[in-house]
């Protein structure tokens, strides 16, 4: 048996799709299209079928991928436990993190990994939750942090693990802020805006929460990445929001002050494993202790 040509099935298996898989490989889709025939011909069986634009398994390729799914899953899972071996020899901690998520809160949430006492390596890996659920899916990350849980239409396999929620908070400049004088939140309309990507759940709150007020901001520029945008607010360019848990912080490192707060409007936080008792002492602690992080921070 070719262990990677069965690799190969496993990911186009878990994809429905010849072109995301060899995305996810490294592989151009001629090449991966060729593997998977000649693992077909050497077994004289069909694996796939087509289905729309994608591939679907036939009822042997589903026999065949349960047994591959079970295979590699073991497999990872002794990575894992190698990686948790005492000595001195640092357990290896591979996060996905959402670039819709507030890098302030992100090092909140994992900094009690970071403080355990055995020697840590962490690799931070940021990016769309659709590419990072297909990293953790393949065993290339322990853990994602995200705003939702794993979508319902993705083929991967994961646990969502809740962390907790916060209200949001605006800030601006002070020139701005003073711009932005009046009762809040009426004060915020007309007034310019930075708004989150369409991969943010958040965004769609914000919006339904401005038509409810009858609240029409002048958007000024969209970010998917919360960093960017806190950035463009410290310049002065708009308004922007931020967790209210990390209300401080956003004042101390942007200068920038508040102008009001909503708990009508909240983001949540979820960590995505692949285990749904989780091992890993490293994700095991973020978890822990996220619900904690979130109740210390200010009202």
């Amino acid at each position: 048996m070719n262990y990677k040509h069965l690799h190969y099935f496993w990911v186009v298996g878990k994809w429905g799709s010849m072109a995301r898989a060899a995305d996810q490989l490294h592989l151009t889709p001629q090449t991966l299209s060729t593997q998977l025939k000649q693992l077909e011909e050497s077994w004289g069986v069909k694996l796939f079928r087509p289905a729309g634009k994608g591939l679907e398994l036939t009822e042997v390729g589903r026999m065949v991928f349960s047994y591959a799914d079970e295979m590699f899953s073991v497999a990872a899972e002794l990575g894992d436990a190698l990686n948790t071996l005492p000595g001195e020899r640092p357990l290896n901690f591979r996060i996905g993190i959402s670039d819709a998520l507030p890098k302030d809160f992100v090092y909140r949430m994992l900094a009690p990994a970071l403080e355990r006492s055995e020697p840590l390596h962490f690799v931070c890996r940021e990016g769309k939750l659709e590419g990072l659920l297909a990293d953790l899916a393949l065993h290339r990350l322990d853990l994602v942090l995200a705003d939702r849980p794993l979508p319902s239409g993705l083929n991967v396999r994961g646990y969502n693990h809740r962390l907790g929620e916060s209200g949001v908070a605006f800030f601006a400049t002070p020139p701005l802020a003073a711009q932005c004088a009046g009762e809040f939140p009426r004060c915020l309309h007309g007034r310019p805006f930075l708004l989150h990507g369409d991969d943010s759940a958040l965004r769609l709150r914000l919006l339904r929460w401005f038509e409810r007020a009858r609240i029409v901001p002048r958007v000024i520029g969209e970010f998917d990445d919360s960093a960017l945008m806190k950035s463009f607010g410290r310049a002065g360019v708009g308004v922007f929001t931020a967790p209210l848990a990390i209300r401080d912080e956003v004042i101390r490192d942007y200068g920038v002050q508040m102008i009001g707060a909503t708990d009508a409007v909240r983001e949540s936080y979820y960590a995505i494993s692949v285990e749904r008792r989780v091992t890993h002492p490293a994700v095991r602690a973020v978890i822990d202790a996220a619900a904690a992080a979130l109740e210390s921070a200010p009202a």
